[in-house]
Formats: C-alpha cells, sequence, structure tokens
C-alpha cells in the first residue's frame, strides 16, 4: 500500500499528461514557456488572486515573498514552530529574526494568544514585529481572522505559507487570495504537486508581483543584462508547468475526493484515537490525515503494529523547530510552547490520496483498531 499514491492519478490523468509534455516538447521551450503564463493565469483564477507567480520550489516562494515585502535585520518575523523547517529558515538568510510561536492542538495551526505574547516578547527585545507566517498544516487553513486582527493592530503584514494547504476553503476565501501575500509548493506529495520542485506566490499587490517578477530572474530590469536589484534564480520549469495544468485541471475534484476519505477515517476512528478538527466553515485539503496518541497509547508500538500489518505511516514532526540546532537559540513565546512539543511526540499521519479505495481503506481502519490499546 502506498501513503500516497501518484501512480493512481498518473493513470487517471496520462493521457492529458503525455499530450502537455509532448507539446513542451515540440516547440521547445523549456525555460519560461507558454505554459508558465497559462499555469500561472489559471492557478491566479481558481485561488481568485490578481497574480500568481511560479518560482523553483516552495521555499523559494518564501523567499521571494520576503524579498518582495523587504525583510531585513532588526525585522521579527512570527511563525509557528510546529511545521517543515522552509517556514523559518528563509527569516535568518534575509538577516531578520525568526520568533516562534505555538500552536492549537486541535487544529496544528498558529496559536493567536501565544503570538500575541510573542510580539511582546520582541519589542521588549528591541526587534520590529514586523510579519505573520501563518502556516496551513496538513492542507486546513490557519485561523486567518483572528491572525488578521492582530496583524492590523499591530502594523504587521500577513504572508500565508500554504504549501500543504492550497486551494483550502477559509469562511468563503480561498487559500492562495489570503494574506498581503501567500506562497505554495508543487513538491510532488503535495496536494497540487509536479513530478520534480516548484512554487508559486500568490497577491493582489501590483508592485509587490513586479517585484517577484524581478527578483526571480536574477533581479531583472527592462534589459536582460540591466539587473535593477539582486536577485535570484527561481524559475518554474515549462515541463512542470505543463504537469501542473492537467493536474490542476482535476483538482477541484480531488479535493472532494480526499474529503470522503477523510470522512471515512472520522467516522470508523474518532473514537479509537483522536482524529484531525476541522472548524466549521472551512475545508481542508488533507495533505496529510493526522492523529494525535491520547493518555495509554504509544505511537511508537502503534506505528509498530501498523507496519506489521504493511500499513505505511509517518511523523510530521517529531522536533519542533525551536528544539532544532538551527533554531534552538532564536526567540519564542516566553510561556513556552508546549503544544508544539507535546504533539511532536504523540501524532502521526495514515495514508491520505484522492484514489484511495474503500477496501484499502478499510485495510487501514482495521489495522488501528487493532493496534491500539484500549
Amino acid at each position: 500500500m502506498q501513503f500516497i499514491d501518484l501512480a493512481a492519478q498518473q493513470q487517471y490523468i496520462r493521457k492529458g499528461l503525455d499530450k502537455r509534455i509532448a507539446d513542451v516538447l515540440s516547440h521547445g521551450g523549456y525555460i519560461m514557456g507558454p505554459e508558465v503564463g497559462e499555469l500561472e493565469m489559471r492557478l491566479a483564477e481558481f485561488c481568485g488572486v490578481k497574480h500568481a507567480l511560479g518560482c523553483a520550489n516552495g521555499t523559494d516562494a518564501l523567499q521571494l515573498a520576503m524579498m518582495a515585502m523587504g525583510v531585513m535585520p532588526g525585522d521579527a518575523i512570527f511563525c509557528p514552530s510546529f511545521t517543515f523547517a522552509s517556514t523559518a529558515e528563509i527569516v535568518p538568510m534575509m538577516g531578520a529574526t525568526p520568533i516562534f510561536v505555538d500552536i492549537v492542538p486541535d487544529t496544528f495551526n498558529i496559536c493567536v494568544k501565544s503570538l500575541e505574547r510573542a510580539i511582546a516578547a520582541a519589542k521588549e527585545l528591541g526587534l520590529r514585529p514586523t510579519g505573520v507566517v501563518a502556516v496551513d498544516l496538513f492542507g486546513l487553513p490557519a485561523d486567518y481572522d483572528a491572525i488578521e486582527a492582530i496583524a492590523s493592530a499591530e502594523g504587521l503584514w500577513v504572508l500565508a505559507d500554504s504549501a500543504q494547504g492550497f486551494g483550502a476553503d477559509y469562511k468563503g476565501r480561498k487559500t492562495g487570495s489570503i494574506g498581503k501575500m501567500a506562497t505554495t509548493s508543487f513538491f510532488p506529495a503535495k496536494p497540487l504537486g509536479c513530478y520534480g520542485d516548484g512554487g508559486a506566490i500568490f497577491t493582489n499587490d501590483d508592485d509587490l508581483a513586479d517585484l517577484v517578477k524581478s527578483y526571480r530572474v536574477h533581479g531583472k530590469g527592462s534589459h536582460k543584462y540591466d539587473n535593477e536589484r539582486v536577485g535570484i534564480n527561481s524559475r518554474l520549469d515549462t515541463l512542470q508547468a505543463a504537469i501542473l495544468l492537467e493536474k490542476l485541471s482535476v483538482y477541484a475534484e480531488e479535493i472532494e475526493k480526499r474529503q470522503v476519505v477523510a470522512n471515512r477515517y472520522q467516522a470508523a476512528l474518532a473514537d479509537i484515537i483522536k482524529t484531525p478538527s476541522v472548524p466549521d466553515n472551512m475545508v481542508s485539503v488533507w495533505a496529510q490525515y493526522t492523529v494525535t496518541c491520547g493518555e495509554g497509547q504509544d505511537r511508537e508500538t502503534i506505528m509498530s503494529r501498523l507496519k506489521d500489518d504493511g500499513i505505511p505511516t509517518a511523523v510530521y514532526y517529531p522536533r519542533p523547530l525551536h528544539q532544532q540546532t538551527a533554531y534552538s537559540a532564536y526567540p519564542s513565546d516566553p510561556e513556552g510552547l508546549p503544544h508544539s512539543e507535546s504533539l511532536s511526540n504523540r501524532v502521526f499521519s495514515l495514508p491520505m490520496h484522492p484514489y484511495m479505495q474503500s477496501d484499502d481503506q478499510n485495510r487501514v481502519i482495521d489495522a488501528v483498531i487493532k493496534a491500539i490499546p484500549r
């Protein structure tokens, strides 16, 4: 059994994929070819934003967004600790200071009370509170109303890191259209993934979009050999754009299929182990289906039993960022990050993809029920 079955998706869209790839091979525009522009237009239409700009990967997307917004030394950028390293790693690369914030255990996303404490701590340290990187972890949107209210009151921008959550719904707003800027990743395992690396930046701000267009191609100006600013080389390959165009054509359908899989898990496992919580007026894209072990439920024992039954599992994330070597010296919520630390020892994810058949899912469910002591 596959944890994420990309082959099943490929079989479903293979004819269209082959044509898209063949078209690129025919016209030969391998860098910034026509499919890149078409994809950017369709991504913008999909999430209801003015600009969608492709780049080489999701980490570059975060960097390009922060470059466009002028992050600099002395700035304090707030981000959750319970996430992948790319969320935070760009901040010190820009000379700024990441400040780690705890999460809400029910949603795995930023806790606004922890955010408020972290902002106060940054001021005491003599840093400039500048921005919040809100992560849509495991496919679920962060609590943007609450985050945006705090950001507005404090004069901060919000950057939505939707690497795992692009296309989710937050009270009628699509992720990608939320925040001053938003980013996503097209890593193959993501809900909308290509067959290599890729990413995108989203914004309604024309000036920020123009800056990203420049920064992603070495800081280019109106002339190829007159670079107006120091940039990077971060372009989305045409072949990957072609693949993403075909995948985007079925993405809305796949989000619905993921919900069916999530609903089956919820119905079968809610009384056995703590299942994910989705607040009212939100729709997750279910990048991962992550459960939380309760009292008397040892994660390693459960995962070992599942492995013996041929069921793959994964742990995201076994060590929060503030406890990792590279980030342990940076500030965090002065009251600590207890939920990030606790959940890192108690969560694990079950197989999840839109083409998961009910028979396979029943195998997973039966194995989980058998593996958990009661």
